[in-house]
Formats: C-alpha cells, structure tokens, sequence
C-alpha cells in the first residue's frame, strides 16, 4: 500500500480547557514541546518519517500561531507532491457551525480528501507524543482484510476511564468498544484475559484494558459512509461502536512509548522526563527525526552555571544558575545566582537590544527571562515572560488549583502565562 495513497488528518482538538493558560493565545498543537518544537511536530515528522506528504491540520481555536510555524517549518519542494495545510473552521454555505465533534471536523472537510486517488484516510491527534510509522498499521490493515484499524495501548482500570476501551478475539477484531466507561460493570466486561495478554505482549500486571490512542485508518469510502450520517458527530462515540457492528475493525497493538500530553499535569510530567538521564522519548531518532521550524539560532551560552537532568535549547544566556530537572526553551536568559527545579521555561520570541533594555529601566521593568537570586519549583514559564530579580515561585501551600491575576495553578504546578510580568520580590 503506497504511502502517497493515504492522506493524513491531525485533529487539533477544541478550546483545550484542560491545557488552559497554556492555550489561551494558541491552539494545542502550537503549545511549545522539549524545549524548541511543538506538539505538532510530532504527527506531522511520524508522517514524513512513513512517507505520508499529504497532510491536513483541523483547527477551530487560536490557529495564527500553528499556521505561521508549519508555514515555516514545512514546505516540501516542487518534486515531493506534499503539502501540509492548515483547514481552520469556517463558515460556509453549506456549513454554518463550528465543529462539533471529532467526527464532524473531517466531514467538514471531506471535500479535501474525496476522490479516486485516495484509498485510505489516517486520523491523528494533535497532542500526543510518540513515534510511529505508520506504513506499519496500513499493512496490519492489508493483512487483516480490515476496514479501520485502531491504534492501541494498554492502560489500567483508573486510566481506563478516560479511553475508549476495547475487547477483541484472538485475532485482534474489536468485539466491544465503549468510550470513557466509568461503570464497574462495564469495566469488568472489558477487561483483558490473561491469553489476551500474552497475545499483546503486556507484562505489566496492572494494564488490564486495551485503549484506543484515537488514532484511526480508515478505508476511505468506509469512512465516507459514516461521515454521510450526520448525527455521527465523534469517532469514539458514535462511529467506531457503529461500524463494528458492520465492518472489519481491528486493533493494532501499539508497543512503543505514547503519551496523550492533553493535561497540565501529564504536558508537565512528559516535559520533565525528556532530560533524564534514559529519556522515554528521545526526539532525535537518525533514522526517524522530529522536525520543526529551523531558526538559525546560535548555540546557548552558559557560564559557571550548574545543570543537571535537563534539556537547554538554542539560543540560551546561562548566567551562574542551578538548573534540575528542567527544560529551558528558546532565547531564554537566566541571570545569576538563579535556582530551578522542574521547570519548563518556554523561552522568548525576539532578543532585546540595548535600546529595549534602556526603556525598561525607565520604566522599573525587568528584562525577557528570569533575574537575579530568583527560586522557582515545580513551574511553566509561557514564552516572552519577564520575572524580576529576587521572585519566589515555589507554590509553599502546596495549593492545587487556583486562578489570580498574574498566575494559574492547576494541580499544584504554578503557570505563569505569555507575556506576563513578574515584579521584583514577588512570592507566590
């Protein structure tokens, strides 16, 4: 099945309330990723790593921000036939809503995707993080004479609770498939016996469920059946319970490192863990890299600063700072005697010249970056933050989610939004 036959579909999600301050000026898949990439860059690089050039990105909230960087980071030459292009909500004569569901976006652009040449239609997400190639699932589909495949993992009863959850038989045919169960009853039904298991090469006896990733591949006109329906609005919901019901619908077992990073908690937990010393995910794979927008920047300039576990982007001025567990974006300036713990700082979009600086100091503001003798734990920094000399940012009563005027917290970590300034001696 050739690649050039398959167009993929990277559903950018809704408003993202759940990533919230994080979205607040972008969409997520524009949310900053390991320090210089976005979320984005991880489905479109697995597409171009399988060979997939025709790639369509769904978005209905915040999108100037995804299209100006995939404008930047992907364009193909005039001997590739690809494209990478943005399909925002819009309203047209025959559309007068926004999306209303995951399923209602692709029919909203179908128009994109419906013609001969077409065989097959691959549905991704737009925040997770994982490798794949995806030629692998499409030959699952042609050795099992399948009409749509699933990608799946294996989770635990808790985690259970927010997938679609599957059964299959022994050949890996989905039998039973319910979206975010929540009934005991219903959980037992679906969990998986030890032959299944064994099958799926599971080893952790905690992960007893099968989830779907919310990655799909549909035979085109199969998908095209469903979209004519219009009260199919979403693909766990509503489709994939239907079309078991008719067609081949197979689970492909997924055995690598995935994580939907849809959360604040699970966005920062992923970031953090990108430093360790063994990684789960490493972005520069030789033979499958994560690309994103190429800036030109210089190398990052650290001096007598001391780092451990972390990831330092391009572009960096390091002064005299201890940095543990922390992923340092683009341009970000840390001056002396700085100490950071666990946290995701996401950088700056431009340099200040000496004439920037000097309007500053006229006006009592602190420069891009982190100033002198600040303690910040367990924290995310948006992009182009300014935080003054002497700020303390450590979250001391342990407070799980809070909203102020300078600041969100959201399950104990405190977020610090775009553009936000910081005053000198300011403890939160």
């Amino acid at each position: 099945m050739r690649a050039y036959n398959t167009v993929a579909l990277i559903l950018g999600g809704g408003r993202g309330t759940r990533l919230y301050p994080l979205v607040k000026a972008r969409s997520k898949p524009a949310v900053s990723l390991g320090g210089q990439y976005r979320m984005i860059d991880i489905p479109v690089s697995n597409c171009i790593n399988s060979g997939i050039r025709n790639i369509y990105v769904l978005t209905q909230f915040n999108s100037a921000s995804l299209n100006n960087h995939i404008y930047n980071a992907y364009r193909f030459d005039n001997f590739s036939r690809g494209q990478v292009s943005i399909l925002a909500a819009e309203q047209t004569d025959t559309n007068e809503d926004w999306y209303q569901g995951t399923a209602d976006a692709v029919r909203k652009n179908l128009s994109h995707f419906d013609n001969e040449f077409i065989n097959n239609v691959l549905i991704l997400s737009g925040d997770q993080v994982y490798r794949m190639d995806y030629n692998v699932m499409t030959r699952h589909m042609l050795e099992t004479g399948a009409d749509i495949v699933i990608g799946t993992v294996p989770v635990n009863r808790e985690d259970a609770k927010g997938f679609g959850v599957m059964l299959v038989n022994k050949r890996g045919q989905i039998t039973n498939f319910y979206e975010k169960p929540k009934e005991d009853e219903i959980l037992n039904s679906l969990k998986l016996s030890a032959e299944q298991k064994k099958m799926f090469d599971i080893e952790d006896s905690k992960k007893e469920y099968l989830a779907s990733m919310g990655i799909y591949i549909f035979r085109r006109n199969v998908l095209k059946e469903f979209l004519e329906d219009k009260t199919m609005m979403d693909f766990g919901k509503d489709i994939i319970p239907e079309a078991i019901k008719k067609y081949k619908v197979f689970s492909y077992a997924f055995q690598g490192y995935w994580e939907d990073v849809g959360t604040i908690r699970a966005y920062f937990d992923a970031n953090i863990s990108f430093g360790s010393k063994n990684p789960p995910f490493d972005f520069y794979d030789e033979d499958a890299p994560i690309y994103t927008h190429v800036r030109y920047l210089s190398a990052s300039k650290i001096e007598k600063a001391n780092i451990t576990s972390s990831i330092i982007a391009d572009g960096c001025k390091i002064e005299n700072a201890t940095i543990k567990e922390s992923v340092i974006g683009l341009r970000s300036v840390i001056q002396s005697g700085s100490v950071l713990e666990k946290v995701i700082m996401m950088g700056s979009d431009y340099y200040e010249n000496s004439a920037d600086i000097e309007r500053l100091n006229v006006r009592h503001l602190p420069k891009i970056g982190i100033g002198k003798k600040c303690n910040l734990k367990n924290v995310i920094i948006d992009k182009n933050v300014r935080i003054g000399n002497e700020v303390t940012i450590v979250n001391k009563k342990k407070i799980q989610n809070q909203d102020s005027e300078f600041y969100c917290i959201r399950d104990g970590i405190v977020i610090i939004p775009k553009n936000t300034v910081v005053k000198n001696g300011t403890i939160i």
